[in-house]
């Protein structure tokens, strides 16, 4: 499963990207299951965001479902996080 986050917007409006393959991980039941709540719950159009908020779109095998700041759900905060931390 690949796994890839985009995050726009900000105070700075600087674009990140970031992306995990989780063939072979050891925890790869984990980001699955996060990753299918987190589809689940997105949107299929990028939502209203706020002033100097992030946007983010969050592909999962070439599925893409978007969510913002500050209406996040834990679950999407979750992966955001654990993608944009060790993915590259």
């Amino acid at each position: 499963m690949r796994i890839q986050v985009r995050r726009t917007g900000g105070f700075a409006g600087i674009e990140r990207r970031a992306e995990v393959d989780t063939s072979g991980r050891a925890d790869a039941h984990e980001w699955h299951a996060l990753a299918e709540r987190v589809l689940a719950a997105g949107r299929d159009t990028p939502p209203a965001g706020v002033p100097d908020g992030f946007s983010y779109r969050i592909t999962v095998d070439g599925r893409s479902v978007y969510c913002a700041d500050p209406r996040l759900t834990e679950e999407q905060r979750r992966l955001i996080r654990a993608v944009l931390k060790e993915g590259a």
